[in-house]
């Protein structure tokens, strides 16, 4: 897209302008306002110049003496000494006697062209910019100098190179809501015929990188219209008033250049619930009023189209989401299988790529991604292949990239112990045996014990076949008991338990405290919901509410569900001990196994 800004001159232009001009009066003006300037010299000069007959016209005073050169051009003044044969020696040299050289300014003029003329001119200056800043922010009480009440939307026209809804993969449901409403800015009769209209306002919703932002810019790539961008941020000032006249300005110039779009990025900044406590902040506050009262009030705002984004649609004010303002609520999710794949696809047309990668392969390793992860697999896969001085990704590339957006890259300096790296292969192992021995289970595709930069020292990969949208109680269970497979195959092995399930027993629990709060999967309490969750697409901050009797009988039912979990994954890898014991031993080997040659070892 290309950005369309109007040139400014910054005030430091202006007063450079200024401070030229005095130099210019100074060096100029002054010395001719003056009559010359006389230098002052001492004496022995005086003598000199007298001796070398270099005197042109002297005048004696009582208390100095002021002559010039020969040329009459240069003017200097000397201390006065009492010498006999001065005025002889003058007289030799041809110098003329009494006639008056040069008067020097009066102190006042002085004061005047050196102190008074230049502050007026600043001071001048000063008006002048200020008058023309208000004028340009329209004068009114909002318009403050530096320009605090003046939108700092940025403006974009039609351009070629811009990004198209052909260049954003895996939002198929987003797209065609904002492929029509693009359809309507191009075609408004089509739509007006039958009576029907557009929605003034399209919200985005949805988890950070699945590319809301790039939504609106594939907008503004295919619309034939003018496309205002601005930052919920930039709205927010520091004096009172200014957000609101901030929103008053970028209405004005959408209006005068309808049809166009206006994008408000990260709304909740501006947007947020109003819970009527005093002293919060009033600035926030009249800056959504005056965007409620713009998007619907009593003046039109036909032509203008408002699409925002954020991923707090929670956070918002219920008056911005009723219907006349955002009536739209497009769901911007995590994509699918289907979804990865289109965006690899998509991402993977910047690189050099080679015909033989396998994307949905990829694409189901990289389950959970969202678009920004999957743009940074293919660009850490490209890195590689120049690292690996080759001139095309290929597949080992698109992997390895997977296992550095997860894990991280290979740590090259640390350095286990036989013991401890003895330790991770039975722990990973007991994962990975543990997931194949149970059904319902995502196949194993790669275990390995190398340390990665995230902390970890080895991980089990587990890729699923297709897509899962409903997981049962068993499945869940059976996840749960993979978890905690780690710990048991060192409790087996060793006789000995490490810090090494730190992180499997947090996910372990915070799923088994799911099923009994969320999912209604408890025997003791049945289909209640016990927790509640918040923040959905930041992470999904979860709080209780029940009573802390509850809350005590929670925590047992999910130490129960626990320890039956590790009691099975105990018994699963007792029964298979001989497997486990050669398993670990080819992995600590070969540092590395993959899914086929562990089922192979597994089976055989």
């Amino acid at each position: 897209m290309n950005e369309v800004k109007t040139p400014k001159k910054p005030l430091l232009f202006y007063y450079a302008i200024v401070i030229a001009v005095l130099l210019v009066f100074n060096m100029l003006v002054t010395p001719r306002l003056f009559g010359g300037r006389i230098k002052e010299v001492d004496y022995g000069t005086f003598i000199t110049m007298t001796e070398e007959k270099n005197i042109g016209v002297v005048q004696i005073e009582d208390n100095q003496i002021v002559f010039t050169d020969k040329s009459e051009k240069n003017a200097f003044k000397t201390g006065r000494i009492e010498d006999a044969g001065m005025v002889d020696r003058l007289h030799q040299s041809g110098a003329r006697f009494g006639a008056e050289i040069v008067k020097e300014a009066s102190p006042f003029l002085s004061l005047l062209l050196s102190w008074v003329i230049p502050i007026a001119l600043f001071v001048g200056v000063g008006q002048f910019l200020s008058k023309k800043m208000m004028k340009k922010m329209g004068g009114g009480p909002d318009a403050m100098m530096f320009g605090m009440g003046k939108s700092n939307a940025k403006i974009y026209v039609k351009s070629s190179s811009g990004i198209k809804f052909s260049d954003v993969a895996g939002e198929d449901e987003a797209k065609e809501t904002l492929k029509e409403i693009v359809d309507y800015l191009h075609n408004p009769k089509k739509y007006e015929t039958i009576g029907a209209s557009m929605p003034k306002g399209v919200l985005l919703v949805g988890p950070p990188g699945t590319g809301k932002t790039m939504l609106a810019k594939a907008v503004a790539g295919e619309a034939n219209v003018p496309f205002f961008s601005i930052s919920g941020s930039e709205f927010v000032e520091m004096f009172v008033g200014m957000g609101a006249s901030k929103v008053r300005d970028l209405f004005k110039q959408a209006k005068e250049k309808a049809p166009c779009i206006v994008f408000i990025d990260e709304i909740d900044a501006i947007g947020k619930k109003r819970d009527g406590h005093f002293g919060g902040n009033d600035e926030r506050e009249q800056t959504l009023n005056q965007l409620l009262t713009e998007m619907d009030g009593f003046e039109g705002n036909t032509g203008v189209m408002i699409l925002a984004a954020t991923n707090r649609p929670e956070s918002l004010d219920p008056a911005l989401l009723r219907p006349g303002r955002f009536d739209r609520r497009v769901p911007v999710e995590l994509p699918d299988l289907k979804g990865r794949e289109e965006i690899l696809k998509v991402h993977a047309k910047k690189v050099k790529a080679s015909p033989e990668i396998d994307y949905g392969a990829v694409a189901r390793m990289a389950s959970g991604a969202s678009g920004a992860e999957l743009a940074n697999v293919v660009n850490e896969a490209a890195l590689r292949a120049v690292r690996e001085n080759r001139r095309q990704v290929c597949q080992a590339d698109m992997e390895e990239s997977i296992e550095v957006v997860i894990a991280g890259y290979r740590k090259k300096n640390a350095i286990l112990s036989n013991k401890e790296k003895l330790i991770v292969a039975y722990h990973e192992v007991g994962h990975a045996l543990a997931a194949a021995l149970q059904t319902n289970s995502a196949p194993v595709q790669k275990i390995t014990i190398i340390p990665r930069t995230s902390g970890a020292l080895g991980y089990t990969m587990q890729v699923e076949e297709g897509e899962h949208y409903l997981l049962s109680k068993e499945e869940l269970e059976n996840k749960i008991v993979t978890f905690v497979a780690g710990r048991a195959a060192e409790e087996i092995v060793f006789d000995s338990i490490t810090t090494g399930a730190s992180n499997d027993i947090e996910e372990a629990t915070k799923l088994a405290r799911a099923m009994v709060c969320r999912f209604g999967m408890s025997e003791e309490f049945g289909m209640v919901c016990m927790e509640h969750v918040t923040n959905q697409y930041l992470g999904g901050d979860s709080s209780l509410s029940c009573s802390p009797e509850t809350q005590t009988k929670i925590d047992a039912a999910v130490t129960r569900l626990i320890e039956a979990s590790y009691q099975k994954a105990l018994e699963l890898l007792r029964n298979n001990k001989g497997k486990l014991d050669e398993i670990a031993k080819f992995l600590y080997e070969n540092e590395t196994i993959t899914g086929e040659a562990f089922m192979e070892i597994l089976y055989k």
